[in-house]
């Protein structure tokens, strides 16, 4: 395992509610002496040192990290990972967990990602590729009027996925895209592929280039209102462990082990934490997307749950000892809602006081972690769309659930968004006696 000595410094690069989950849990490391977050936020700044640095500086976090003699990196954000952040500091021998931009492709390109799979066998809904509107209306055409999803080929914030249920949905996904060019550049090339019917979920696995092993299982909820409905977000809410995944097993082996496997055949070697979103259909689970990290609030989730060091199982991870990142998790589960400001997912309003952060963070077993916070002249501000992800442990669902609620009641701004379905299903399947283990 690797050295217990408590004088490592950490920098965690980003500045949302994903790095303040890995800023709090890095703060508990008996490894760990000092914790460096850039920019970091209002919140972040409680349990960490607040650089500021941008994440896509990737000379500047290189050189911060080099002049502070940082032990280790933790990247959050796809901008960095995409930027080529870990290939910088490998170049400068800077210990760094992330994916290298070349690995990172399988999130930064939907257009790679879909060929990748089709390469390898592993299991995702039939896809054609569109360059300009005419292209995706033949391809629309061929495909007789169906469900679809429309996926712009580059980063989008999470924003980039068009669901579509009948042709007209998909004809305006297709102006939206590859006419207003609402997503600019991330849009030049447009995924056209099946509507996959079933359940989502996330896998989580750490993989040191060569092998894998599991992390865990979230449920997350994408739509930003009650029952799934209303525009898709960065991310609503969701719970941990899964109780859609019955066992990681066949996960393993149908997808994590020959994504794994097919990065490295193709030179582009996987290390890091690997984020699998499934769809789990009548048929057996299919590839939704890859992330290259640490999804946000799956982040959150696994923060809370997870009882073993985070830092030595990243270490573990970078130097090819994954036997060595021993997971140990506390019993029962977590659950997260994400209060979200006025106006998101389009134009959020900023700059409303926020009142009840400190209260609910004092509440038994919950963490509050902020996304876009920002302190001004004492009074803590929203800064923008997703602004406080409330996070709880609980011996079951239902407790976790409550926990959580019971906290985001004492919370206040005004236009605050939230879902109050959180957990629902998880909470159902646990009274059926098939909550978590």
């Amino acid at each position: 395992m690797a050295a217990q000595h408590s004088d490592l410094d950490v920098l965690v690069v980003g500045g949302g509610a994903r790095e303040h989950a890995l800023a709090w849990k890095v703060r508990q490391s008996p490894v760990v002496r000092q914790v460096f977050c850039a920019p970091g936020n209002a919140g972040i700044a409680q349990v960490a040192d607040c650089v500021p640095i941008d994440p896509a500086s990737i000379g500047a976090l290189a050189d911060f990290a080099q002049e502070r003699r940082c032990g280790l990196t933790i990247v959050g954000p796809e901008v960095a990972l995409a930027a080529g952040i870990v290939d910088e500091f490998d170049r400068r021998g800077l210990p760094i967990f992330g994916a290298t931009r070349a690995a990172v492709e399988i999130e930064s390109s939907k257009v790679f990602a879909k060929e990748f799979m089709r390469r390898h066998g592993i299991p995702t809904a039939a896809h054609e590729v569109a360059g300009s509107a005419g292209e995706a209306r033949a391809i629309l055409d061929r495909r007789g009027g169906g469900p679809v999803v429309l996926k712009a080929d580059g980063l989008a914030a999470g924003k980039g996925v068009l669901v579509c249920g009948d042709r007209s949905e998909a004809e305006r996904a297709v102006e939206a895209l590859l006419v207003e060019k609402r997503f600019g550049a991330a849009a030049e090339h447009v995924v056209i592929e099946d509507r996959l019917e079933g359940q989502e979920a996330s896998f989580f696995a750490l993989c040191d280039g060569e092998r894998a092993v599991a992390l865990t299982t979230c449920q997350d909820y994408k739509r930003l209102l009650d029952g799934d409905r209303g525009p898709n977000t960065g991310g609503m809410g969701g719970y941990s462990p899964s109780v859609l995944i019955g066992t990681e097993a066949p996960i393993m082996e149908a997808v994590v082990a020959p994504t794994v496997r097919g990065l490295l055949a193709e030179g582009r070697a996987y290390r890091g934490v690997l984020y699998v979103g499934l769809m789990l259909t009548a048929s057996g689970p299919r590839v939704l997307e890859y992330n290259a990290r640490f999804g946000d609030p799956e982040a959150e989730l696994i923060a809370v749950r997870m009882e073993s060091d985070l830092v030595s199982a990243m270490q573990a991870t970078l130097a090819g000892r994954l036997e060595d990142a021993r997971l140990t998790w506390h019993e029962g589960a977590s659950v997260c809602a994400v209060l979200a400001a006025s106006g998101y997912p389009g134009t959020p309003r900023t700059g409303d006081p926020i009142s009840g952060c400190d209260q609910a963070s004092g509440m038994p077993g919950t963490q509050v972690f902020h996304a876009a916070t920002r302190e001004d002249g004492g009074v803590l501000r929203t800064a923008g769309g997703r602004v406080l992800t409330v996070t709880a442990r609980g011996a079951s669902f239902s407790e976790a659930a409550r926990r959580c609620y019971d906290a985001v009641g004492v919370i206040r701004f005004s236009g605050r968004q939230v879902r109050t379905d959180i957990a629902r299903v998880a909470i159902e399947s646990e009274t059926r006696g098939t909550g978590p283990s």
